[in-house]
């Protein structure tokens, strides 16, 4: 039934050419945007898992800026590290050549002090942003190190954030000053001449662990002649090992100071306990209790934690004493700062890794986002070009259709 009222054909026609042409709107954006998922009402489920990630780039690229801050911190310290040691070094060569009687050790002493003062400016100069790795002195609380940001784990209770811990390697001078001691960890003991026998011991905290600022000591008892008392304060990241070496490097260095022939050593029972070999013709009694330790608690007693290369402010090879007593640290000294150059250089290069690790992730991440969203150029090349040739049928239908009631004009003639 034909009608000037109604027509049927244009009506179907304008419906096909209306959807047609939002499908070539669908078509357009996903060619101006490159994305086939633009928002959530295109498909809820993906946007809302490619919006999540999304969300974790932006996290790791902001984890890549930390970890880059910190490889340059890192760097710096290992450089200065590395530098200290090359000075030192130099240090031993000067001791060494004080050992000759027939030298001019004013002259030597002087070369020493302008090295020492060399390596306090490397030190002060190592620092990145504000931030020291290569001081440490004060009191307990001016220890510790860097936390870099390091990564972002997603789980199903949420985000949490993981850090690399960079501990300080202080290859400063600072004098350290020992806190109250008040426990008693000690052995005692007779060393025979020309043997050897261990002399004093200790153990980790109570609490477990050993604490930063802790004071560990060792006073003069028997017929063992110390002149002075010997003190170690614990550092950040400092195990059993490194305060008995750090003990028995100052030791050797009192020992040669008090012109006693008797050498100190880390003891091959274990960690924690110190033997003493007696060079000299009478044996030599070490008195019980004369190793202590104890806890700092934050009162006016409180030690300074001093620098690593303490020793190293107070070697005066002026005199054959003072020469003996430089020859027996130097060599600790220079360990402590290859140590500290290790240490350093084994973080940077896990910042390295950790920085290539990342960079991949979020490389990782971007193409499963794009997997998830990005629209396939070729397909939406050819469905452009289809929905083009159904739109202009689309208008050529439209157009017969509304030129139908014309032919009804006909049947009136």
């Amino acid at each position: 039934m034909s009608s000037i009222l109604t027509n049927n054909g244009a009506t179907a026609a304008l419906q096909t050419l209306k959807n047609i042409n939002k499908s070539m709107g669908n078509v357009q954006e996903q060619i101006s945007t490159g994305k086939r998922v633009n928002s959530s009402k295109d498909n809820a489920a993906v946007w809302a898992i490619s919006t999540a990630m999304e969300s974790d780039v932006a996290g790791f690229k902001k984890v890549s800026e930390s970890l880059s801050l910190g490889q340059a911190t890192v760097s710096v310290a290992r450089q200065g590290a590395e530098t200290v040691a090359d000075l030192l070094t130099q240090v031993k060569e000067k001791v060494v050549s004080a050992q000759e009687e027939n030298v001019d050790r004013a002259k030597i002493q002087t070369d020493i002090a302008a090295l020492r003062d060399q390596i306090t400016a490397v030190v002060g100069a190592s620092q990145f942003n504000g931030q020291y790795m290569l001081e440490n002195t004060g009191t307990a609380e001016d220890s510790g190190g860097i936390n870099v940001l390091a990564s972002l784990d997603r789980s199903f209770s949420g985000v949490s954030s993981s850090d690399i811990r960079v501990s300080k390697e202080d290859l400063s001078q600072g004098a350290a000053t020992a806190g109250s001691v008040s426990v008693d960890a000690s052995l005692g003991n007779t060393v025979v001449a020309g043997e050897s026998n261990d002399v004093a011991t200790f153990v980790e905290d109570t609490a477990g662990g050993l604490t930063t600022g802790n004071t560990y000591q060792f006073t003069s008892g028997g017929n063992l002649a110390l002149s002075e008392d010997v003190a170690y304060v614990a550092r950040e990241g400092d195990t059993l090992e490194d305060v008995t070496n750090g003990l028995v490097m100052k030791l050797n260095e009192q020992a040669a100071a008090d012109g006693l022939d008797v050498t100190f050593s880390q003891s091959d029972t274990g960690v924690g306990t110190i033997s003493m070999t007696n060079n000299t013709d009478a044996d030599i009694a070490v008195a019980a209790g004369e190793f202590q330790q104890a806890a700092l608690d934050g009162s006016e007693d409180d030690g300074g934690i001093g620098g690593r290369l303490e020793v190293l402010a107070s070697m005066d090879v002026s005199t054959q004493a003072g020469t003996d007593s430089a020859l027996a640290v130097i060599d600790g000294l220079i360990e402590v700062a290859i140590d500290s150059a290790a240490a350093f250089g084994s973080s940077e290069m896990r910042l390295e890794t950790q920085a290539d690790f990342v960079s991949g992730l979020t490389d990782a991440l971007k193409s499963g986002i794009g997997t998830l969203v990005d629209a396939d150029m070729e397909e939406t090349s050819a469905r452009l070009q289809a929905l083009q040739v159904q739109q202009q049928l689309g208008i050529q239908a439209m157009s017969i259709a509304n030129s139908a009631p014309q032919s009804l004009l006909g049947l009136f003639r």
